[in-house]
This record gives structure tokens, sequence and C-alpha cells, in this order.
């Protein structure tokens, strides 16, 4: 195996590497243009240690380094940026140094590798979230040409598309705007039947997919929050345990402790934050279907929903239960099992408060 540690500022065009021995000594510093580093990358030693950002196109060429029997590492961007030598002096070649720098700590954890597949699926979910995007400002856009003409519509897209709908019945509107509206109505309609269409798709793969339809039982998991689990989280054993995976979504408060004194503050919002949202907004179903089910008919898992919405604040209980979520989410993947709502009943605290 190679001692060499690869660098690698990976750009559009133009790539940085920092070639970095086993001391932490550099031995040189090169540019490649994009064509001449993937040749340059193939006459590697097999085993080279390939250190990268997790950015955009890292894993494409994290595959390739795999295919070249290369040993590639993608970093967070905020764990490289402390091993920088200069915070005020930024450049690609002081980058490079940093990511191989960072790439030789022990204690360093690495992003795991998406397949092809992993990232279709997850293109499925981006090109979702891009059209919703979209809708919602040309929606607001059009609200506020009406707003113009004295016409206020309400925030549904129910009420958006009946007004959309008889233009002609407003007489306040002059005939050219019903001319661009009526333009802005099929736009607004196409981006609508686009979303409706990438939500069927991801349907489908979910459908297709026993991980997906085991995270489905949970309640408040629907098809495209368990399909956009299973194409994020590579290999749910990465994690140690699923307060790990917890951390990683940034469903877990900021520590500020020192001295023996504990301070906690707001969650981290740290990982995926498109993950991250669709278990929130899980959160709040599976907090309406506890609280409108009955006490004698309630899960345990429910029954103590009911009780965290006691005695926190709303907020804080969606991120309780969102992190409940994503820890059940890394048991069913990381052991293969079904969801068992009576799981809880089984673990060390729970038996220690029921005998105290």
């Amino acid at each position: 195996m190679s001692t060499i540690t690869l660098g690698v500022d990976l750009a559009k065009n133009v790539f940085s590497v920092c070639e970095m021995d086993g001391t932490g000594h550099v031995l040189r510093q090169r540019e490649f243009k994009r064509e001449a580093f993937a040749v340059w990358l193939a006459q590697r030693p097999a085993g080279t240690v390939v250190a990268m950002e997790a950015c955009s196109g890292a894993h494409h060429w994290a595959r390739r380094c795999i295919e070249y029997g290369l040993q590639p590492r993608l970093m967070a961007a905020q764990f490289v940026a402390p091993f920088r030598k200069s915070r005020t002096i930024k450049n690609d070649r002081n980058d490079a140094e940093a990511i191989a720098t960072a790439a030789q700590q022990g204690h360093m954890r690495f992003v795991p590798v998406k397949t092809v597949e992993q990232q279709a699926r997850l293109a499925c979910h981006r090109v979702r979230e891009g059209y919703k995007v979209e809708a919602l400002a040309l929606g607001n856009r059009i609200r506020g040409l009406l707003a113009e003409f004295g016409l206020v519509v309400a925030k549904s897209d129910t009420a958006l598309r009946r007004v959309l709908a008889d233009l002609d019945a407003q007489p306040a509107l002059p005939d050219e705007l019903r001319e661009l509206l009526g333009g802005l109505r099929a736009h607004w309609a196409r981006l609508r039947e686009a979303v409706d269409a990438c939500s069927a798709r991801i349907a489908d793969h979910a459908r297709e997919d026993t991980r997906c339809q085991r995270l489905g039982h949970l309640i408040g998991v629907g098809l495209i929050t368990a399909d956009a689990a299973v194409a994020t989280v590579t290999q749910a054993r990465e994690f140690k345990n699923g307060r790990q995976m917890a951390a990683w979504l940034g469903l877990v408060p900021t520590q500020h402790s020192s001295g023996g004194h504990a301070r906690l503050g707001g969650i981290s919002c740290r990982g995926d934050a498109y993950l991250r949202t669709l278990l929130i907004q899980g959160a709040r179903s599976s907090l309406q279907r506890a609280k409108a089910v009955t006490i004698d008919k309630a899960t345990p898992e429910q029954r103590w929903i009911r009780t965290l919405d006691q005695r926190l604040p709303f907020g804080k209980a969606l991120v309780a239960i969102a992190n409940k979520h994503a820890r059940q989410i890394w048991a069913m993947l990381a052991h293969d099992v079904d969801y068992d709502p009576s799981a809880c009943l089984a673990h060390p605290m729970h038996r220690q408060a029921s005998t105290t």
C-alpha cells in the first residue's frame, strides 16, 4: 500500500493536487486540466489515498478512484477548514494541502461514496424541490401582479387556480394583463405537473425497494421520506448507533460545555437539510396521529409522544420525535428488521423506569 496521500481540490476545469507522505511532509503540488487529471490519476499506485471535499462531482471522482484501485476519502468541508494554514488567505494550493492534512488525521470522519443508482434517485428529489421552488415563486409573482389591480388572492393554490380559471370575470384587469396571465397560468400548471411526475417516480422507486417498505410502516415516514433516507444513507452501519445518525442529520442540540457545566443550545442543523426537513414534517403527522387516537388504542410510542407534547413546546416536541424517527430508521436499515412499535418496552431504561 502506498504511503502517499493525495489532497485534491476539485473544480470544473483546473484541479490542484498536493502529494503528502506519511509524516505530513509536502512532496510536491501540481495543477491539472480535467482530462489530464483523469489520465494522471489512473497512473497512481494501487492503494494510494485520494482525499477530496464532499462537493459537487466528488462522488464521481471517488468512483473513478475505486475503478483504478485507489482509496477515496471524502470529507465535509467544515472538517477541512481548520487545517488550512491561513484563515485569511484561501487559494487552491492551500485547500489541497489542507485536504491532505485532514485526511491523515486518525479521528477524521469520512463521507461514504454514493453509487450511481443512489445519486440518480436523489436527483429526482432535487429536481422535485427545484420545481416546487419555481412554482411557489411564480404563484407569488402572479399574486403580486393581481394585487396591483386590487385583486387579492388567498395563499392556497386552490384559490389562485380558481381566480386564474375565470380571468374574464374580473373587469378591473386590462386585456393586455389577461393575455400575460394566461401564459403565466399555463407555465404554473406545467410546473405543478412536473412536481407530480417527480413525486410519482419517487413513489415507484420506494414501492419497489424492500427497505423503503419497511420504513413506510413508521408513522410519519411516507414514500418520499423513505426513499430519501435509503438513497442518502449509503450504509447505515457506517454509523455506530442511531444517536450518531441523528447527530449527523443535525437533530441534536449544540453544546457549549466547559468545566463540567453542560450548556445546550438549539439544534445543530448539520448534515442533510432535505432529509432533516422531511423528518420534522413527518413528526407533525406523528404528533397529530398520537393526539387523535384514544389512549387505550395508542401504541407505546404514541403514548410517549402524548407525554412529550404535554411537557415540551411544539417545536421541541417535533425535533424530539424526528430524532427518534432517525434512530428507528437507523435500526431498521442497519439490522434489516421490520418496524416494531413495542420495541421500546424491551429497552433497559424503560425497564428501570417501570420498576422505580
